[in-house]
């Protein structure tokens, strides 16, 4: 008999050992992360009382795809323009609260006497908070239409996006064991450049490709492409020197971009869920109770840094991006956890190896007590913050108020010089990392083959020939800019004396770039001509900037990758209920307008716009329904809620918070079981007699059909069965006709014919 592999074995006993776990774990409501890790330590060698995992290297593979699913969901999820629009405020507090904690864990890890690199993957442990733990504990409390949980959901972006970045810089640093400035700074321009080129190019090449591609993309086909591109990307990732989790979040968030978004975060959720379950089981496995009982005291310290550490700098850092004392103290209790990011993390300094054993299950044990405490601590903020604003004095009202009132942050600040700088940041920034990679993969690939084959000077000319003439668009854009620019350059030169100073300056910045761009492709080519390089260099730019033909290419790419960025966006808007404009008017009164998918087990499917009576029920009304590609504005009383709808309503947090309570909620099991058997489909026949009044009609004069709501599906007329018939079909005595319909209507049906025939009877008798 063959043995099956121990990863069968060990997978089977993992999936079902988590499956029983969550299950206690759901019914006890607590996180179904906390179920894993609980569940991996059952199955652990440090537990004896049920079998262990046979392989654990196995599994540490399985871990590892959980890891590059879990970041390539999040990539899915994530958007540069979700980042853009959660503003200021999340910016500020998340830098404020992960700089202090990341300090704060630094100082703790050197009082425990605790290596440097330990001290700061310690300290970088300790400034992410959980989304998974968070978004569940919203949803169970019904908090995720309320204000401050707009903000922490902003936050998490910014934490989530600061943790690839910090993985990246931790790798580097853990790699050359020093903590020198320029080491830091060369790996942020490496990991900036890698970033903005992925990205740029996956912008304009996939969404164009799944955009021709449509008609063959079914789920399974779809499904197999994104795990495929993110696949790649990992390896892509991998082979510059990056982590492998990078690669799976930049394909993710570039796929988030394309109009397949959503689709394909459905498809990739199963997988997401059974290898992110591997990998918190597998983080559980790593629990030893003797390396827990000898640190108790770290542990519990480190989970009063956690709890007091992580609440106050959050609230004082959402105070200070210019939230109001209750939102800032909501949102700060709200973050007082660790999770999932602190976990990877400490994987890495594992793997890395500058990490001890014993940092990994103190880390763990602080996350579960954090996570326990988290509903506690909610709940807990709301009653604090009114404490604290009953005993501030009246001086300070601003800061129970805010200063980020709806009306400063709508004015304008935006002036005409930021405008210009940042748009021309921008693109200087995008063309250069293009230029730059053109000329690295010159240098790598091109020169090599042509020396192969020309060697001498009239190799490296060709290869400098070629090189530039392939930068020349983007030496081009660089210097020209984009077309609005020009109006902007226009009005600011007009503008006062001191502007066209600027100006000039910032012409010649950019006009030194490209120099530069060329001398970096001359330099290694002609290494004892320096005069000349510099000389060509000026010549080359020249000849970019004048040359109109350059310029078309880089048009053209401009406008693919608008069409491509800005395509979900501009579906989305199709659909919007109310402008970007009366959306903001509307929250300055504290108004919000948002969108709920209703489920299919809703108890409000089916039900009309009359019969939902929102306004008596909440307080608001249904302006819009999406279905499918279709646009209900303002619904009639009759206009029913169909399973998947899209409905948008306009109101306060609290009563948009108790419209999602009643979508939410489901039908009761009574109803489903009635409304189960009420439409079970019965077949019955009926024959017809002499006295019956069918006989002599057509099917349609019968009107069986509208009066119970049966239907014929056969009739047998001597024997033979008729499936083939028209409306004006007329039935005949001794006919059998076979009727379809649930029980009510078969019963009506009867109640019907037979008053039918006794009324006839009567008609008759009294006629003779």
């Amino acid at each position: 008999m063959v043995h099956l592999p121990t990863i069968v074995s060990d997978l089977a006993l993992i999936l079902i050992t988590a499956g029983a776990v969550t299950i206690l774990f759901k019914w006890l409501k607590q996180p179904v992360v906390l179920g894993y890790i609980v569940a991996g330590f059952l199955i652990s060698p440090h537990f004896l009382l049920l079998p262990s995992v046979a392989d654990p290297t196995n599994i540490s593979s399985w871990a590892e795809i959980g890891v590059i699913f879990l970041l390539f969901a999040l990539g899915l999820e994530f958007s540069f323009k979700k980042l853009i629009n959660v503003g200021g405020t999340a910016a500020i507090a998340t830098l404020i609260n992960m700089g202090s904690m990341i300090a704060i864990g630094y100082i703790v890890g050197q009082l425990l006497g605790w290596t440097h690199m330990e001290c700061l993957f310690l300290g970088n442990m300790l400034s992410m908070s959980s989304t998974t733990i968070i978004i569940k504990a919203f949803n169970d409390m019904g908090l995720q239409k309320h204000k401050f949980a707009e903000v922490v959901f902003g936050m998490l972006i910014i934490e989530d996006l600061a943790a690839i970045l910090m993985m990246v810089l931790l790798s580097t640093l853990a790699v050359s064991q020093n903590f020198e400035g320029t080491m830091l700074v060369e790996s942020g321009l490496k990991l900036l450049f890698f970033i903005v080129i992925w990205f740029v190019i996956g912008i304009y090449l996939i969404p164009t490709a799944l955009r021709k591609l449509q008609r063959f993309l079914n789920d399974e086909t779809l499904l197999i492409i994104s795990v495929g591109m993110c696949l790649g990307m990992v390896l892509f990732a991998d082979a510059v020197g990056f982590s492998a989790a990078l690669g799976a979040f930049i394909m993710g968030s570039i796929l988030a971009e394309t109009i397949e978004s959503k689709r394909i975060e459905h498809l990739v959720g199963p997988l997401k869920n059974l290898f992110g379950a591997v990998f918190f089981v597998s983080v559980g496995m790593m629990i030893n109770p003797d390396v827990i009982l000898q640190y108790a005291g770290p542990i519990l310290l480190l989970t009063g840094v956690v709890l007091v550490g992580r609440t106050l700098f959050a609230t004082l850092g959402v105070i200070a991006s210019g939230q109001g004392l209750k939102v800032a103290t909501q949102a700060g209790f709200s973050l007082a956890q660790i999770g999932e990011f602190s976990f990877i993390i400490a994987t890495l300094g594992m793997q890395l190896g500058v990490i001890g054993e014993f940092l990994y299950p103190i880390i763990v044990a602080v996350s579960v007590i954090t996570t326990f405490t988290t509903p506690y601590c909610i709940k807990a903020s709301g009653p604090i913050a009114e404490m604290i604003e009953r005993r501030i004095p009246k001086k300070w009202n601003k800061l129970i108020t805010g200063y980020a009132s709806p009306d400063k942050k709508d004015a304008s600040i935006d002036s005409g010089w930021r405008k210009h700088l940042r748009s021309v940041a921008i693109s200087v920034s995008i063309y250069f990392a293009l230029a730059l990679a053109i000329a690295l993969l010159s240098r790598k690939y091109l020169a090599p083959f042509i020396n192969e084959n020309i060697s001498g000077l009239l190799g490296s000319v060709l290869t400098a020939f070629i090189t530039v003439l392939v930068m020349s668009p983007f030496l081009s854009a660089i210097i020209r800019g984009r077309r609005h620019n020009h109006e902007e350059e226009r009005k600011l030169w007009q503008d006062n004396n001191l502007n066209k100073v600027a100006l000039i300056a910032l012409s010649l910045i950019r006009w030194s770039i490209c120099i530069l761009l060329v001398t970096i492709v001359l330099g290694p080519l002609f290494p004892s001509a320096t005069g000349l390089i510099i000389g060509l260099s000026i010549i080359v730019a020249l000849i970019a900037a004048l040359v109109q033909g350059f310029r078309e290419p880089t048009k053209r790419l401009e406008k693919r990758f608008l069409h491509n960025f800005n395509e979900k966006e501009r579906l989305a808007a199709k659909q919007r209920p109310v402008t970007q404009q009366v959306h903001d008017t509307l929250l300055k009164k504290n108004i919000h307008i948002s969108e709920f998918d209703v489920p299919p087990h809703s108890r409000v499917v089916g039900m009309s716009v009359k019969e939902l009576d929102l306004r008596k029920k909440v307080g608001t009304n249904i302006i819009c329904i999406i279905r499918g590609q279709s646009k209900i504005n303002i619904p009639g009383p009759k206009q029913r809620i169909y399973p998947y709808d899209k409905i948008y309503v306009a109101g306060t947090d609290e009563q948009l918070q108790a419209l999602l309570s009643m979508i939410e909620e489901s039908h009761d099991e009574h109803q489903t079981q009635r409304e189960s058997k009420q439409y079970e489909i019965k077949l019955s026949h009926y024959t017809v007699g002499k006295d019956s009044p069918l006989a002599g009609k057509s099917i349609k004069e019968s009107r069986i059909q509208d009066r119970t709501g049966c239907i014929i599906t056969g009739i047998e007329r001597k024997g033979k069965m008729i499936s083939n018939f028209s409306a004006d079909f007329v039935l005949k005595n001794d006919d059998i006709l076979w009727l379809a319909g649930g029980s009510d209507g078969l019963a009506a049906f009867a109640e019907n014919i037979v008053k039918d025939a006794v009324c006839n009877a009567t008609t008759d008798t009294q006629k003779a």
